[in-house]
């Protein structure tokens, strides 16, 4: 175990988990501490494939955890013990065995974090039982979920509803604890020949977040409505659903994984139920340079200037790390490790109504001052690139000090810039890419950014790489978007989220670096989203 984070564990009195879960603290009153921790483990080793284990950890604090103006959040990257593969179903008996093993690791995650002062936790999708079933081998693990309307406490009730094990023990867990709990499991629904869109073997299945309350009632379920490709083992809901229940510590809306991607319902829960506070449960498999979890739902945070409780699952081997409590003006705390496989429990203080809260982030116009100014002029020529099986437009950056311009049908990306030095070993690009995403899901982009590429072939530009040597003393991207649904990141060698003391963004649309340090950069992107340009999604067609 890191000496420096034992330290701070003895400091704080906390239990540790060496086989099961780390903590991680972070609160407003030690976050200039909390990035210094972060600076130094990012500057001691430029490792290839992870950021630091042990992110922001915080000594010592005083919190008013009973305030309704604040509350204490909690996520839980939890190491899923997965089930055998087999191509016939397991008892209910076994199926339940592997889920109570499962719980028992999240029950000491929700008894710590219960005690440390948090009011919610959000655990993982797919963590109690795993992922990669087919319908029938995902059957024994699947429950019976009722609407919430029915007023139930599984832990007074537990036979209401027929089995309900997972549920009774989900609610329990909540009811003893004093804590809302958030977790990710299977739901089942008959349905006859009646319905037109029956499946054949009589029942509908659906990948299902729960809400418990603090008594141990049932608050919410939420069927996930953007299945992700692989996910055969369960149904598309008739249509989206929009699920929000309010708390003494604000308004909460939920969506799962690839929801976060598309308009429905993740847009819509912020712009037309105005919630304060989303619950993220996930299984996120990292793709670098610009669609992994932390960069990425961070910046979906800011862009939607809102709050995020991100919980992804924790497996090297699936590219799976990342969790993050994020609030529209800041990154509060998040862990990002691909060295270890153990589980990780974050803690922080977030604003219960922030929109409300003096430091709210201002509305930003992305295209603004991009199109207010004239491409600027360059005598190196563009040439293609691919991220993602999306094919970019890119420019080499030759010089130490530069403007650019690169353009993409109806998307042009600006980029003023001073290195340190210009390295020989390290080629940097401006990118755009302004169309349809069509490989693991269809979704429209238009995408301003600055990446390092893996080698100084320009061949290898949009290749993952988390190391950079290079540092940029200052900085500005911006594009011509066409949406107002923008998202920004910037991320630093081994893949470190920079700071709010490192960059900002400009009510213009501009992403500028304002450090006095110059930044080692791996990439900096706007990831534009133009949902109406989407697709009809396959399944959710009437």
């Amino acid at each position: 175990m890191n000496n420096e984070l034992t330290n701070h564990l003895d400091l704080l009195e906390l239990p540790y988990y060496p086989e099961e879960a780390e903590i991680t603290w972070e609160s407003k009153s030690a976050k200039q501490e909390s990035m210094s921790v972060a600076q130094r483990h990012s500057t001691s080793a430029m490792v290839t494939s992870c950021f630091p284990i042990y992110v922001i950890v915080l000594a010592a604090c005083v919190l008013n955890v009973g305030a309704l103006d604040t509350f204490i959040a909690a996520v839980y990257e939890h190491a899923v013990i997965l089930p055998n593969r087999t191509e016939t179903p397991v008892s209910q008996e076994d199926a339940l065995m592997l889920m109570n093993k499962n719980l028992d690791i999240l029950e000491k995650a929700i008894k710590l974090a219960a005690e440390k002062g948090a009011k919610i936790i959000v655990t993982p999708e797919d963590g109690i039982y795993g992922w990669a079933f087919t319908r029938e081998t995902i059957y024994p693990y699947l429950e019976d979920i009722p609407d919430p309307r029915v007023n139930w406490i599984p832990c007074t009730e537990p036979k209401r509803f027929g089995r309900a094990p997972v549920q009774t023990r989900l609610s329990c867990l909540a009811r003893e604890n004093s804590i809302y709990v958030v977790a990710n499991m299977g739901d089942k629904k008959k349905c006859d020949a009646n319905d037109s869109k029956c499946p054949l073997d009589g029942r509908y299945q659906y990948n299902t977040d729960v809400v418990f309350d603090s008594e141990g009632k049932l608050v919410a379920r939420y069927h996930k409505y953007n299945l992700f490709l692989t996910e055969v083992q369960f149904n598309f809901p008739k249509g989206p659903s929009y699920v929000t229940f309010d708390t003494p510590f604000g308004k909460f809306g939920i969506f799962t994984c690839f929801d976060i991607m598309f308009y429905d319902p993740a847009v819509v829960l912020v712009k037309k139920f105005q919630v304060d506070s989303i619950l993220f449960p996930t299984a996120w498999m990292n793709t670098l340079p610009l669609l992994s979890a932390v960069p990425f739902h961070s910046s979906w945070a800011r862009g939607m200037r809102i709050n995020v409780l991100a919980s992804n699952l924790h497996n090297t081997s699936m590219h799976m790390t990342g969790s993050g409590i994020y609030a529209p003006e800041a990154v509060k705390v998040y862990y990002y490790d691909m060295e270890t496989e153990s589980g990780q429990l974050l803690l922080s203080e977030l604003k219960s109504r922030p929109r409300i809260s003096s430091n709210y982030p201002a509305a930003v116009h992305w295209s603004a001052y991009a199109k207010s100014v004239k491409p600027f002029a360059s005598d190196q020529p563009s040439f293609p690139g691919i991220v993602f099986f999306d094919e970019f437009t890119f420019i080499e950056l030759t010089k130490d000090v530069g403007n650019y311009t690169v353009c993409q049908k109806d998307l042009c990306c600006h980029l003023s810039y001073k290195m340190s030095e210009k390295r020989t070993d390290e080629v940097y690009v401006l990118g755009a890419f302004d169309g349809l995403h069509a490989v693991e899901g269809e979704y429209y982009l238009q995408i301003c950014t600055l990446l390092k590429c893996q080698t100084t072939d320009l061949k290898t530009c949009g290749t993952p790489i988390a190391s950079a040597f290079t540092k940029f003393e200052a900085l500005s991207l911006s594009g011509t978007f066409h949406t107002r649904y923008v998202f920004p990141q910037l991320v630093l060698s081994g893949t470190q989220l920079a700071s709010e003391q490192h960059y900002e963004v400009l009510s213009d649309g501009r992403l500028e670096s304002r450090s006095d340090v110059p930044l080692p950069v791996l990439v900096t992107a706007l990831c534009g989203r133009v949902y109406e340009k989407d697709p009809p999604r396959p399944g959710q067609v009437d």
